[in-house]
């Protein structure tokens, strides 16, 4: 029933696609010579053989972390390519629509424009909360893609379970929940263990934050088989590189350093939003589940500019609705959380 329920938000044609197989797709036993992919066959530089096309090692490895099966996990270039794969999955070009909630991330209203999919922009609450009764209002047949993300970027909050339980209950499409931050909530934060229940459920997440491995651009997406066997099956043949599958599990294997930044990191999210709060110039520090704060200045504009002086960038919001003045800064280092301090707190 699951996959009926799936197969339904699916473009058609893709249900019957033949995906592009290699011998390496097809071969489950050991090989010891390779002769099936036209490569070089001397390994002066260990790359000179393709990259597994299905990553089951590493997919293996976030299976177990996660505690979930290898074939709910889909790995890819950042969440990016899970995005850009979702909408082309079940988005019909110029039929079909994407609904985000403003404001979110960007990428995915470009990546829902880019496949010619109808984007509705439905503001947050004041509270930074998915606005349920305006989702449902306007979403029908045609809405085959809602993204959420928790916690929310610029905005730092997470959903509120009930908000995201309505929506998973009700809403006709796929409902994406992006975790690229979820690392900095706390435990039990992660709605993975509602994929159990809900179908339609898709979880996006990263090496990109807590892991500290941004340059080797791997994101997850977790999900219902079905889901993950289309994904793959749309995927490009090789879309991981050999260094960037070896790296992320040299990555995975080191959880006490994982969590030892974690926690440092935390820490300095709340000293620094102590801090911050204490400045004349500061008029709101919004809680934050993630590791960068949302912060409501009296002038951002020239905060940012007296910053950027200074050789210190932070991402200027103040231009999009519901952020006037606002400016979201990342946590960084103790060291560069001083400076970051004591340049705010220095004359202009």
């Amino acid at each position: 029933m699951s996959r009926l329920l799936i197969d339904r938000l699916v473009q058609p044609h893709l249900l019957d696609l033949q995906p592009y197989a290699t011998a390496r797709h097809e071969f489950g036993g050991r090989a010891e010579v390779f002769l099936d992919a036209n490569e070089n066959p001397f390994p002066e530089n260990a790359y000179n053989r393709y990259p597994d096309p299905l990553q089951v090692t590493l997919r293996n490895k976030l299976a177990e972390i996660k505690n979930l099966r290898l074939e709910q996990v889909f790995t890819g270039q950042g969440s990016d390519e899970a995005i850009d794969l979702l909408c082309r999955l079940v988005g019909r070009p110029g039929k079909d629509e994407v609904l985000v909630c403003q404001p979110t991330y960007g990428v995915y209203a470009i990546s829902a424009a880019i496949q010619h999919l109808r984007v509705k922009e439905i503001p947050l609450t004041a509270a930074f909360q998915p606005d349920v009764t305006a989702i449902l209002k306007h979403s029908g047949p045609q809405s085959k893609l809602l993204f959420l993300c928790s916690p929310n970027n610029p905005t730092a909050n997470l959903i509120e379970s009930d908000r995201l339980l309505a929506l998973l209950n009700a809403f006709p499409g796929l409902v994406v929940v992006d975790e690229a931050y979820i690392d900095f909530a706390g435990p039990g934060a992660s709605v993975l263990p509602l994929l159990a229940q809900y179908p339609k459920l898709v979880v996006l997440q990263t090496l990109s934050k807590a892991w500290g491995q941004a340059g080797l651009r791997l994101g997850m997406a977790f999900g219902h088989p079905r889901i993950v066997e289309l994904m793959q099956r749309i995927k490009a043949p090789y879309n991981l590189a050999t260094p960037s599958q070896q790296l992320a599990l040299q990555a995975l294997q080191s959880e006490d350093v994982f969590t030892e930044q974690t926690q440092l990191l935390v820490h300095e999210r709340e000293r620094l939003a102590k801090a911050l709060n204490s400045l004349p110039e500061v008029l709101e520090v919004f809680p934050s589940a993630a590791n960068f704060l949302l912060v409501r200045f009296e002038d951002a504009k020239s905060t940012y500019n007296k910053l950027l002086e200074n050789g210190i960038i932070v991402r200027d919001r103040s231009r999009v609705a519901q952020l006037e003045n606002c400016l979201r800064i990342t946590v960084g280092t103790p060291q560069e959380n001083q400076r970051l301090l004591a340049t705010l707190q220095s004359a202009p």
